[in-house]
Parts: structure tokens; C-alpha cells; sequence
């Protein structure tokens, strides 16, 4: 059982993650080069999502929701994901100022992240035995970065889920390492410097913050 003052931290711990705010930054905007065979791509939102990921699914959301500038985003529907719009400076303006101006965009936001991101993380907990804040944090974290609980990773150590008889302390903390070993060690520089999140986790798991009741240093932001 999660209950909403966990959610809600477990939440904010990942907006500072993507943003550097609790609150999450809903009109962020950042490039990193983490495309197609390195190719730039524009990251976008409360907790980032990408031009070559679900942006489009974001946009349609908003779009069915009528938000305001939802006529002046249709134009880009065909081209998002297709189109490399990096440097389009007409519509990354399109993205700060509905973010900014118009209620709709952070609610579709919202409800893009809890149904894309959280509602897959929250099946792979529950269907796996998990019962602590600090795995979901863990796995939605795994979701959000990564867009599963990679098989990879998870084939790099014995323990097992909960629903298979292991002890679920011991399979987040061996995931964990796992997951950190794999960032800290990886080709691409961009993806070594995010080895904080799971330097965070760790942490959380020498303090023993399975309820996530103690304060977490979120990469240098008390959460």
C-alpha cells in the first residue's frame, strides 16, 4: 500500500530529478544528444519527457483536453518524432508558453505522466509483491528514466521478486547496485552523470527509509 503523502514525495523526488524543483518545472525545456545514433532531441516538462519518446502523445493529450493553443500545436502532430524540430524556435516557444500560460498543458502533464509513467510502475509493484515506498520510488524512477525495469540489468544478480519467493529489501538494493554499476560505468558520458539517482537510493537503503519518512537528499535538494 502507497498511500498519498508517499506518492506525493515519491513524485517530488523525481521532479528533482528531471527539473531541480520539488514542483516540477512544467515548461523545461532541454537538448541533450540522446537520440537516434546521437541525434539532439528537445526534453520537455514536469518530468521531461522526449521530442523522440511520447512528446507527441503529450501534445495529443492536450489537444483532446482543448487547451488553448491546442489549434497552433496541430500543425506539428505529423512532424513530431518524425521531424527533428530541435531547432524549430517557433514551436519550442509554443511548448514554454502553453506550460506557462494555460492551466490545461500542467494538467494534461500530470495526467500524461501518471498514466504513461506511474500506472506501469504501480503494475510492475503490485504484481511482483513489492510493499514499500522506497521500491516504488525505485521502479517508477526505472520507468521514468528508462521506461521499464530493464530485463538487462535485472539478469545481472540472482534474487528474486517477492512474487517468486525473494526478500524484496535485498532485490531493490541488488537492482539498485545493478542499475548504478550499469549508469556509472556506461559508453555515453550523459548517461554516467546520472548516476545520482541511484547514489540517492542507496542511501535511502543504508539509512533504512523504507517509508520514506525521513528526509531524502535529492541530488543536493531536501525532499
Amino acid at each position: 500500500m502507497i498511500t498519498t503523502a508517499q506518492k506525493n514525495k515519491i513524485i517530488q523526488i523525481i521532479n528533482v530529478f528531471e527539473t531541480g524543483t520539488r514542483e516540477g518545472k512544467y515548461d523545461l525545456i532541454a537538448t541533450y544528444p540522446d537520440g537516434v545514433s546521437g541525434s539532439r532531441q528537445i526534453t520537455y516538462g514536469r518530468s521531461q519527457t522526449t521530442e523522440q519518446g511520447n512528446l507527441k502523445a503529450l501534445i495529443e493529450k492536450y489537444i483532446l483536453n482543448k487547451g488553448i493553443l491546442a489549434g497552433e500545436f496541430k500543425m506539428y502532430l505529423p512532424k513530431i518524432g518524425k521531424t527533428p524540430l530541435v531547432d524549430d524556435a517557433v514551436f519550442k516557444s509554443l511548448l514554454k508558453k502553453a506550460a506557462k500560460q494555460d492551466p490545461i498543458m500542467r494538467k494534461s502533464q500530470d495526467d500524461f505522466f501518471e498514466v504513461l509513467y506511474y500506472q506501469p510502475a504501480f503494475h510492475f509493484f503490485e504484481k511482483n509483491k513489492f510493499t514499500q515506498a522506497l521500491s516504488m520510488l525505485v521502479i517508477y524512477d526505472s520507468y521514468i528514466h528508462s521506461g521499464s525495469v530493464p530485463a538487462f540489468i535485472r539478469e545481472k544478480f540472482a534474487e528474486n521478486v517477492p512474487l517468486n519467493g525473494g526478500d524484496e529489501k535485498k532485490w531493490i538494493k541488488k537492482y539498485t547496485e545493478a542499475r548504478h554499476s550499469w549508469l556509472t560505468n556506461h559508453s555515453k558520458q550523459l548517461l554516467r552523470k546520472t548516476n545520482y539517482r541511484t547514489k540517492c537510493f542507496l542511501e535511502q537503503i543504508v539509512n533504512n527509509n523504507w517509508d520514506l519518512a525521513k528526509s531524502v537528499n535529492a541530488n543536493g535538494i531536501a525532499v
